[in-house]
């Protein structure tokens, strides 16, 4: 296997750029440059000098002995000081070494996986820890990236091999007297493993929105505030706001952070009767938004006024334009003065929080369906379990395919198509 190198860190002037080397190579390349390197795991200074022995930088240097690195392979890193010349002088002085090539994106992350060192839902992990942009999705990443996945996994196929073995053993002596039955210890560990599999499959949907982010529709009536809503909140003109109806025609989206949670907000067109060919596009595309958002705030010009459609749990209805408003109870609003914002994004971030707190481990669709895939395996065992000993190995290959299906989830199986598209939206340098 090729021996690879890349700038670990961002491009452009810093105070330290980490250039990376793995491979059965890497060793001998930097003690090309640096004359001899540290002992594993250690740190030194070294002075990094060319050909003809001229200094290149004086570094910070690390090496990581075979097994014991984030690839599993040799490593070699130069922490250098971080100016685009020094950087550009040592990735030319690698790339001229027999033997070395510049890394492929993620091909790093990719060699861990090869070696080991990680499990597949762990990579995914460490690609969302490198996206995120909040304090939730920091924390589920970490998580991930800890292995927690990885572990309840094992669990879940620790049991089913237990069942299916229990199968087998009583298959292997079907011609003999089998003194104890196994069939209530096997049901045990069926309903048990298809009960916290559905669980978390459940809360997969929760817990990709804390990856991607929630969706908030603001909806109502033209003219009720809804754009001056979304700028007081943002902080910014966000969105053109007038006096005359039919302003807002498509669909606005400010991104925020509230309260560590990503979170769209969506400004949404008037809804109202139009012949106006583009405002009702507008509407249409509104209503669309406002069906598929995690959450709507429906703005109404009055407390007993109807909202445009039927309000789903956890949606709030709330009075607009309150500086003009009377006697209002309940939740008001103002963007013009900002009377009730903060409640209101406050009301916002309770709800999403609670939803959120119900998020499990997994975070992709492609967990999600593996996850299903193995509970209609263990649906299907458990009917056969039901029909006696003669159907036992049908229900210990429904077992092996469930068994097949959390293999995966976690990279061990059947997942080669998946690589190329997960890698390519790594840096050089992981």
């Amino acid at each position: 296997m090729d021996t690879i190198f890349a700038l670990a860190t961002a491009h452009g002037k810093a105070g330290v750029s980490v250039i990376r080397i793995s491979g059965a190579l890497a060793w001998g390349a930097g003690s090309r440059l640096c004359g001899s390197l540290p002992s594993s795991h250690k740190a030194a200074l070294r002075n990094l000098r060319d050909a003809e022995n001229e200094l290149v930088d004086q570094a910070l240097v690390l090496s990581f002995e075979d097994r014991r690195s984030f690839t599993g392979e040799p490593v070699v890193e130069f922490h250098l000081h971080g100016s685009t010349a020094i950087v550009s002088r040592v990735m030319q002085l690698l790339g001229s070494v027999d033997g070395l090539r510049l890394a492929d994106p993620g091909e790093f992350t990719r060699r861990a996986l090869e070696n080991g060192k990680l499990d597949l839902a762990q990579v995914e992990g460490l690609s969302d820890l490198i996206e995120a942009e909040t304090e939730a999705q920091r924390k589920q990443a970490v998580r991930v990236l800890a292995g927690q996945l990885g572990r309840i996994a094992e669990v879940w196929r620790s049991d089913l091999i237990r069942a299916a073995s229990l199968l087998e053993a009583t298959i292997d002596f079907a011609d003999e007297d089998v003194p104890v039955d196994v069939t209530p210890e096997v049901l045990e560990l069926l309903v048990r493993t298809q009960a916290v599999i559905s669980k978390e499959a459940e809360s997969v949907k929760t817990a990709e929105r804390i990856r991607t982010g929630f969706e908030v529709a603001i909806i109502g009536a033209p003219n009720i505030g809804k754009s001056t809503l979304l700028n007081a909140i943002a902080g910014r003109d966000a969105a053109i706001t007038s006096e005359y109806a039919g302003t807002t025609r498509d669909v606005i989206e400010v991104k925020l952070d509230l309260n560590g949670l990503a979170v769209t907000l969506l400004d949404t067109a008037g809804l109202r009767e139009t012949d106006d060919f583009v405002e009702k596009i507008g509407i249409e595309r509104a209503i669309s938004r406002a069906h598929s958002a995690d959450m709507r705030v429906f703005l109404k010009e009055t407390r007993d006024a109807k909202t445009p459609f039927a309000a789903l749990l956890g949606d709030l209805e709330v009075v607009g334009k309150a500086d003009l408003a009377v006697g209002t109870d309940g939740l008001s609003v103002s963007g013009v003065t900002g009377q009730g914002v903060d409640s209101l994004v406050a009301e916002i971030s309770k709800t999403l929080l609670d939803r959120a707190s119900n998020a499990g481990i997994a975070t992709r669709e492609r967990h999600r369906e593996a996850l299903l895939l193995s509970t209609r395996y263990l649906s299907a065992a458990r009917d056969g379990l039901d029909l006696g000993p003669d159907h036992y190995d049908v229900v210990a290959e429904d077992l092996r395919s469930a068994i097949r299906a959390l293999n995966s989830l976690i990279g061990r199986v059947d997942v080669e198509n998946l690589l190329d598209e997960i890698f390519s939206s790594f840096c050089l340098g992981k």
